[in-house]
């Protein structure tokens, strides 16, 4: 972790296509596959993708683009922590929007042998951190991923697909790249994400504006993951959530560091400007709910964990409904039997 994080508490243009680094280049499917889930007519256009490839490009080019990085630095090992508790060593791994390579530092050869990442920023390919595993880099959308079914034994995602239009499609289509008894392991921002912020906002706007605007995306609820994993084919699934509060000096930290990390809000119907009054009536509000003694406010980040198998007749499976030879209430005697024995 930073030591910006301690100290807080705790470029070519884009297409459908994919670019790709000289070298091996087996399992690649180019152009866009947007019919995997589905119609697409029927998917919510919530947010600006070429938006958000700009913020990212820019936060990337910044001089002191690594102080940013402490929150996706710590998901990342938090990811690679998950990989090493599944005891087998994975031949060829994808790593979807892989950033800088946030997880796969954290990985040694023995673990994973060879990895794709995925990208949609080109300026962030070029801050790729260098790592021990063989590693080819696609300049590719996560929403179009340019593979061929059953290529993968693994794929993994940190902090990612929460700016995707259409989540149930990209986790079909994760589905669809991984080999039979393959692992997805993901993480993405929750639904309370920044809740401070969000509230402060809405309430200093609604007083100096009499109404509000988005100011902070849309996010996903833990409550849904689990079903939009079933809903991809995935089986075996295991959802978990941690709360990670990081605190400020105050509320335009909070929005300074969210551009350096390529976070801002990037959604069809955000409003471009704060008003100043807004904004000085926000950081007060900030302060008075939420801040510290030491006159920090926290920001907290709400990171969902996922795990989710591709079938395989290998796998165990669930016995037949009224196959039970015990039932519940046998519990009862079972403790009775036990404290007559003892006696």
């Amino acid at each position: 972790m930073s030591s910006r994080l301690g100290q807080r508490v705790l470029q070519t243009a884009w297409t459908r296509s994919c670019w790709v680094r000289p070298g091996l280049q087996a399992g690649l499917r180019f152009g866009p596959s947007r019919d995997l889930s589905g119609s697409a007519r029927g998917t919510m256009n919530v947010f600006n993708r070429e938006m958000k490839r700009r913020q990212k490009n820019w936060a990337a080019s910044l001089q002191e683009h690594q102080q940013y990085d402490y929150l996706r630095d710590e998901v990342g090992s938090q990811v690679a922590d998950r990989v090493y508790d599944i005891t087998r060593t994975f031949p060829l791994a994808l790593d979807i929007g892989g950033g800088k390579s946030h997880i796969a530092e954290h990985l040694k050869k023995d673990v994973v042998q060879r990895l794709f990442l995925t990208e949609t920023s080109l300026q962030t390919l070029r801050r790729r951190r260098r790592s021990e595993i063989p590693t080819q880099v696609v300049l590719a959308d996560e929403e179009f991923l340019p593979f061929k079914e059953n290529t993968f034994d693994l794929v993994l995602s940190s902090l990612t697909l929460h700016w995707t239009n259409d989540l149930p499609g990209a986790l079909k289509q994760i589905h669809q790249v991984l080999k039979p008894d393959g692992a997805f392991i993901g993480a993405m921002v929750g639904g309370e994400t920044l809740y401070e912020l969000r509230c402060s906002l809405q309430l200093a706007e609604t007083e100096r504006e009499g109404g509000f605007s988005p100011h902070v995306s849309p996010y996903t609820a833990i409550t849904d993951v689990g079903n939009l994993l079933s809903q991809a084919g995935f089986n075996m699934l295991t959802v978990d959530i941690d709360n990670v509060p990081v605190h400020y000096p105050g509320i335009m930290e909070v929005m300074t560091d969210l551009q350096g990390m390529g976070e801002s809000n990037c959604s069809w119907n955000r409003k471009s400007l704060l008003h100043r009054d807004s904004i000085l009536a926000a950081a007060a509000i900030y302060k008075e709910m939420y801040g510290g003694d030491d006159g920090a406010v926290p920001a907290t980040f709400q990171i969902l964990y996922m795990i989710g198998w591709k079938p395989h007749e290998s796998q165990a499976k669930p016995l037949k409904r009224g196959s039970a030879t015990a039932s519940f209430g046998d519990l009862s005697r079972i403790n009775q039997l036990s404290g007559s024995e003892k006696s």
